[in-house]
């Protein structure tokens, strides 16, 4: 066919679906396809294909002249790196700065903007490793979160606004932020001096949590894989997984298309857990964060008995779980949430739009195993009263089991109206069984 019989249109058509490599060869033939190929219809595509950019964007958020200067912008910054690794990237970044920027800004303002290639380098120089080929992108689109104060541990960013999030019961608050390399730098020298790890151990503190209940996670960057802290890591350096070793990749994967570690990995997860409203925002005293206990079934239980609506979940706490400890391996935190319908209860045929808790019973299983039948008044000292459609009454407490898997259900007895002025007899209220047990993913 002759090149001349094709209109602009079809010629158009062609281009776009050629994808920008061929598009650039296809540049190099004439003049006309040089002129086509330039058009920045063509490469509004390509970067919205690839980069999901609506806008000519560069890597930093600098606006540009042209979707063409945009799209060559991103490939000139990223050229050293695999481009497919490079957009998965981009997306797993995009899903969790959305989110944010949509349900919790006040923690996007936090994100750092791109590490260089020379402060990762000065990473690797000072303290002896190779960060691992995902890792190194990630940082190149955000140096992990700024902080108030230059001393992490007293920063009062590190009290609510970590993008990982928490969880808190008793007197224990953990709420973990990604370190940027500066404050890697500073937290890996000093956990290596204080722990007695080697200079070489190739460990790198990648997240923490500098709450009252301290929180470190590890990026082993020979292996690529994430791993948090113990109860006996400041005695031995206890530590566990944070993702399944099946999912991780080598490090020296011929085909880096495909590498995957441990961090990308994770962050990827926690993405799709805020996504899909497995776990949300929580608000205690004016202060929002994101808390880690389970939203959604089958991790979350739901039931409503006689009007009171009763949510309950678990999560593993690492920090406070000693592997070595035969009998109570490992601990758990459970969230119960409760509330009363709009409709009111009902006591002696009549609706009440209050009730009061008296009363718990929990059975706590390990393993199919009942290990605990507790029966006792209120629950952490507090008998809750609760009005029809109003706020939850949420409070958390604790369990430790011996292997890592196990379930917790029971039921609760209130009375309509106060306890000190019944309007009726006391009626019983379900807890359904939720489970308890370690995670493919530790957070």
């Amino acid at each position: 066919m002759e090149l001349e019989s094709v209109g602009d249109l079809a010629l158009h058509i062609i281009l776009t679906k050629l994808g920008p490599e061929n598009v650039c060869r296809a540049a190099c033939v004439n003049k006309k396809l040089r002129l086509s190929a330039s058009e920045d219809t063509v490469w509004s595509r390509f970067c919205l294909q690839e980069l999901d950019l609506s806008a000519p964007l560069g890597p930093q958020g600098d606006p540009l002249p042209s979707f063409k200067a945009a799209y060559q912008k991103w490939r000139e910054a990223f050229c050293m790196y695999p481009w497919p690794l490079v957009r998965r990237v981009k997306r797993c970044w995009d899903r969790l700065q959305g989110w944010l920027s949509m349900n919790f800004p006040e923690a996007a303002a936090t994100l750092r903007k791109g590490a260089s290639e020379a402060d990762i380098q000065e990473l690797e120089s000072v303290l002896r490793v190779k960060l691992p080929l995902p890792t190194r992108i990630l940082y190149r689109f955000h140096d992990g979160q700024e902080f108030a104060d230059s001393d992490f541990t007293k920063s009062t960013l590190g009290g609510s606004l970590g993008i990982i999030g928490g969880y808190c019961f008793y007197d224990h608050l953990v709420n973990v932020n990604l370190l940027p390399l500066s404050q890697v730098i500073l937290e890996t020298n000093h956990i290596i001096r204080h722990l007695g790890f080697s200079s070489r151990s190739n460990y790198i503190v990648v997240a923490a949590s500098c709450t009252s209940g301290e929180k470190l996670f590890f990026l082993n960057c020979r292996h690529g894989q994430l791993h948090v802290g113990t109860r006996n890591l400041p005695t031995d350096g206890e530590m566990m997984p944070c993702v399944p070793n099946a999912l991780i990749s080598s490090v020296h994967d011929r085909n880096a298309d495909l590498q995957q570690d441990a961090m990308l990995l994770w962050l990827e997860e926690h993405g799709r857990r805020l996504q899909s409203g497995m776990i949300k925002l929580r608000e205690e005293g004016g202060v929002r964060s994101i808390c880690q206990f389970p939203e959604e079934p089958a991790l979350c239980s739901t039931a409503i008995t006689n009007g009171v609506r009763i949510r309950a979940s678990a999560v593993f706490v690492p920090e406070h779980s000693d592997l070595q400890d035969e009998s109570n391996r490992y601990l758990f935190s459970y969230s119960i949430r409760m509330s009363l319908i709009p409709e009111g209860c009902m006591a002696n045929g009549m609706p009440y739009n209050y009730c009061q808790l008296h009363l718990r019973h929990w059975i706590i299983r390990d393993n199919d195993v009942i290990v605990s039948n507790v029966n006792g008044e209120a629950v952490i000292g507090k008998f809750p009263l609760l009005h029809s459609g109003g706020k939850e009454f949420v409070y958390q407490s604790c369990t430790n089991l011996q292997s890592s898997r196990g379930s917790i259900e029971g039921a609760f007895t209130f009375v309509p109206g106060r306890l000190a002025d019944p309007k009726g007899g006391p009626f019983s209220v379900q807890v359904a069984q939720f489970p308890v047990q370690l995670p493919d993913y530790v957070f």
